[in-house]
């Protein structure tokens, strides 16, 4: 029965049974019959049907949240056992808020030192999509922010605030400032990450406190892209901390800190809450605990 769940997992993931067949590795018609075969085991319709996937019935929506617990505990206890017979080893997927992407060798690097045989991927995405693939079980774990929009049922390990700079070039507007404040942006040329965002909500909910009304010239979901423009000269952006010191700007680019107020918000790493843990979970949140208790992020 559990392939039969992930499969009725993939396909509520998909909203399409062609693309649920191809995650799954089988074919549609496969697909099909194992997913009605496991409405004859329960005994209740769990997709409404038409000529294409319409939906979950009420029955398939209370199942679906039995079958992300299920597969995850089977999955839990495999990682276990193979982890008892080889020693932790393995892949872990984690997704980023684009502000947190500069941070996250701060985490990996230890782990990986600590476990050779355990691999990463880092992919970058907004804070909603990080919920919603843990959710999905299409990632382990993700690095947002924690205290400024909700985040559902998880286990969270805060790593640092972020706090706010207005980066920009020398010769542009504010440039031989030390402090500049909220008000003083509202006249700037400016590029800020897209309003799908959290970063961007944030920003925006400080300028509007501030009586603030922008427009920015450019938005872009990568820091990168912001990065260049600001490069140019023509261009100003409003970056955490973290961020602008990270990337190693070049004598041209000044980070000025935002003050009235100095706002910050905490980053950190969240997992899906369940006992247990998968073994690699359970080491990674082991490892952004050490991070936090050595306050060097």
């Amino acid at each position: 029965m559990i392939d039969k769940l992930e499969f009725f997992i993939a396909l509520a993931r998909e909203g399409h049974f062609g693309r649920a067949a191809e995650e799954s590795g089988i074919s549609q018609p496969s697909l099909s019959a194992a997913i009605r075969q496991l409405e004859e085991q329960l005994g209740v319709q769990l997709v409404v049907r038409g000529s294409r996937y319409l939906g979950l019935t009420p029955e398939g929506q209370r199942v679906l949240e039995w079958a992300k617990r299920i597969v995850g505990d089977a999955r839990t206890m495999r990682e276990e056992m193979r982890a008892a017979r080889k020693g932790l080893a393995g892949h872990i997927r984690i997704a980023a808020v684009p502000t947190a992407l500069a941070m996250v060798p701060l985490l990996t690097e230890p782990f990986q030192a600590r476990h050779p045989d355990v691999t990463f991927s880092v992919v970058s995405r907004n804070s909603l999509q990080i919920l919603t693939q843990l959710d999905n079980f299409e990632i382990d774990a993700g690095i947002t922010y924690l205290d400024n929009e909700p985040l559902g049922r998880v286990t969270s390990v805060p790593l640092y605030a972020e706090s706010y700079n207005l980066v920009t070039a020398i010769g542009a507007p504010f440039a031989d400032r030390e402090k500049v404040t909220w008000k003083d942006m509202a006249n700037l040329r400016l590029c800020l990450l897209t309003p799908d965002m959290q970063n961007r909500r944030i920003i925006n909910q400080h300028l509007t406190e501030a009586g603030v009304e922008i427009r920015p010239m450019l938005e872009s979901n990568s820091m990168v892209v912001l990065l260049a423009h600001v490069g140019t000269g023509r261009w100003a952006s409003i970056m955490p901390r973290n961020v602008a010191h990270s990337f190693g700007f070049s004598d041209q680019i000044r980070a000025i800190p935002i003050v009235e107020p100095e706002a910050s918000h905490v980053v950190g790493l969240v997992a899906t809450h369940r006992e247990p843990f998968t073994p690699l979970v359970s080491a990674l949140l082991h490892e952004a605990r050490l991070l936090r208790d050595k306050g060097i992020a």
